[in-house]
């Protein structure tokens, strides 16, 4: 017994000290007012209650949904398309796989500022080249209609993490199976939905999951669009007074949660949101998980 707990051990303490004890703490100063300068002063639910009357809440909350419906699926779908594709290469495929991927190893930062001044309305090359062809090109980041579909494009762009997981998924389905449906009459579609789809779904789950966790956590390519597009800096505190340019609509929810801990102080609010942002991912994905392994129990 001795033995199997001296090799758990280093794993247990890693769990307990780097994920137990700060959960525990935030749940604990989520029930607090709490400035990080004073002793923490408990109120209750105080914090949870204000959930309901934050109106920056709902905005961010919104913009945060939109990204989880919207982009999630949508790098979903772009990585499986660029998988599929590329298992029916014949030559060349290890470069392609290669140039699929790169972007993916773009920091976030600097593909978001890329993005912004190749959208840049008036001097980017893409407004640019739009023009030459007769298109009114729109305003991208700049524009409150267009600035989420922008970064999604941006999500688009670096989905080679997405691809190389599907590809790998798609490798190691049995060819035989294809060519046992397509002996039986199966078209590509049938075949795709029997035979390939079921292979992969473990993959498939898995990719949902964590994007709609990482998507919950749209922080930084929010927060660079916003002030690059504005043509204003962050401040020296490192917060941008222009978060959610424009008019809000790249606000998130880590944003909001960002800006009341380090600009207002409010930290025992902000552990509130922090809490709940949890309990959130950890429901949605529990869920996918739950309707995925057991569909008729879930039904």
């Amino acid at each position: 017994m001795l033995t199997v707990a001296s090799f758990m051990a280093p794993a247990t303490v890693g769990i307990v000290v780097f994920f137990l004890y700060p959960l525990g703490c935030a749940v604990y100063f989520s029930f607090t007012k709490f400035d990080l300068l004073s002793v923490p002063e408990w109120v209750g639910l105080r914090n949870y209650r204000h959930l309901f009357d934050d109106a920056f809440l709902n905005v961010a909350t919104k913009n945060t949904l939109w990204f989880v419906v919207i982009m999630v699926p949508a790098r979903m779908l772009s990585g499986l398309g660029s998988a599929l594709l590329l298992t029916t290469l014949k030559r060349g495929s290890g470069v392609y796989r290669t140039i699929f991927y790169l972007p993916a190893l773009a920091p976030p930062v600097a593909a978001t500022l890329a993005f912004v001044y190749l959208l840049k309305p008036g001097v980017g090359p893409v407004n640019t080249l739009l023009g030459h062809l007769g298109i009114d090109a729109p305003l991208w980041f700049n524009s409150p209609d267009w600035s989420k579909p922008s970064l999604v494009l941006l999500g688009l762009w670096g989905v080679g993490d997405v691809m190389v997981l599907y590809l790998a998924a798609l490798l190691d389905v049995p060819a035989a199976q294809h060519e046992a449906a397509a002996l039986d009459g199966a078209n590509a579609w049938q075949r795709f939905r029997h035979v390939t789809l079921p292979h992969i779904s473990p993959v498939v789950v898995f990719t949902a999951v964590i994007g709609v966790i990482t998507t919950l956590q749209y922080f930084t390519q929010a927060a660079v669009a916003a002030s690059a597009a504005s043509g204003q800096a962050t401040t020296g505190a490192g917060i941008s007074s222009t978060f959610g340019y424009p008019e809000g609509s790249t606000f998130t929810y880590p944003l909001w949660l960002y800006v009341v801990g380090f600009r207002y102080g409010a930290l025992g609010y902000a552990n509130a949101l922090a809490v709940v942002l949890f309990v959130v991912a950890f429901a949605v994905s529990l869920l996918l998980l739950r309707r995925t392994i057991n569909p008729e129990r879930a039904s």
